[in-house]
């Protein structure tokens, strides 16, 4: 899988999995920058086959939905769409 990271803060593991034509994933990907997050993300439309599945097979485990993006925050909250304030609450815990 290919995972981008984007150096910052270290709050703990930050995942994003997103999608590349996502206006809202773009949105949650900017807003962890602005915060000065560090954190990693992958493109999951971007990714072919079995890798594909197994991430999804990953997202679900978070977001039954299989939604993006979905924000997975110390592994163990789980923010699916672009929701500003509550990105911001989770990151401060």
């Amino acid at each position: 899988m290919v995972i981008e990271h984007i150096n910052g803060k270290n709050v703990g593991k930050v995942m994003l999995y997103a999608l590349s034509t996502c206006g809202w994933c773009a949105r949650t990907k900017e807003l962890l920058k602005t915060l000065g997050v560090e954190f990693d993300y992958t493109y999951v439309d971007l990714l072919e086959g079995e890798e594909q599945d197994d991430v999804m097979n990953e997202v679900e485990k978070w977001n039954p939905k299989g939604s993006f993006p979905t924000l997975v925050i110390k592994n163990k909250t789980a923010i699916t769409g672009f929701r500003e304030e509550d990105i911001r609450e989770a990151l401060k815990e």
